[in-house]
């Protein structure tokens, strides 16, 4: 079976609790999967600041780390074949970039050219509350192709911590590529007892 190549972006928005969680559950299928991490300055500074982690701890659990200033790295290029690629967190400012095609770091022209090649591109966009500003380049972007997934909670779920909820969002990431992820709850539908 070949693996599937995921190229894994992080911005600096918060939530960097759902990059680790992801990279993590990644790391755990590398007989599956081949993970391509590319972090901006601005990740570097919100992991600090949201986990006290350095850039390494998020380094060692991916197969590649590329560097966002190299441009002329394997994700640059279309030919480098990928089954997609997931921004987590992903700031307004990439958004903006991203739906411009204001390609100045290599976590933005990573993303255009998942775009260019219909390859699926996933935006874990953080923002509240959205302006119209926002709102409009997600709308653009959704129309290009990718899939803007904000990590809205679920509660049907009853998560009992703010792990539970982490990991839920994960598995919803993880699932547009067709894994399962580590405690990702399905909605099976209501009891029939059940009155609004």
């Amino acid at each position: 079976m070949d693996k599937k190549r995921i190229i894994v972006g992080i911005s600096g928005a918060s939530g960097m609790p759902l990059a680790l969680e992801l990279l993590r559950q990644l790391k755990g299928c590398r007989e599956q999967t081949e993970t391509h991490l590319i972090y901006t300055d601005g990740a570097v500074q919100t992991l600090r600041r949201e986990t006290g982690q350095k850039p390494e701890q998020l380094e060692e659990m991916a197969d590649y780390v590329h560097d966002s200033h190299n441009l002329g790295a394997a994700p640059a290029s279309g030919s480098f074949r990928t089954d997609g690629m997931i921004v987590v967190p992903c700031s307004m400012k990439t958004v903006a970039g991203i739906a411009s095609g204001y390609s100045d770091n290599l976590l933005l022209r990573a993303a255009d050219v998942t775009l260019k090649e219909r390859r699926r591109l996933v935006l874990v966009t953080r923002e509240c509350p959205l302006s119209s500003i926002h709102l409009r380049n997600m709308y653009e972007l959704s129309r290009m192709g990718a899939v803007i997934l904000p990590p809205v909670l679920s509660f049907y779920n009853h998560p009992d911590s703010l792990d539970c909820c982490v990991k839920h969002i994960t598995g919803k990431i993880l699932d547009l590529f067709g894994m399962e992820g580590e405690g990702y709850h399905r909605w099976e539908g209501m009891d029939e007892d059940f009155c609004m």
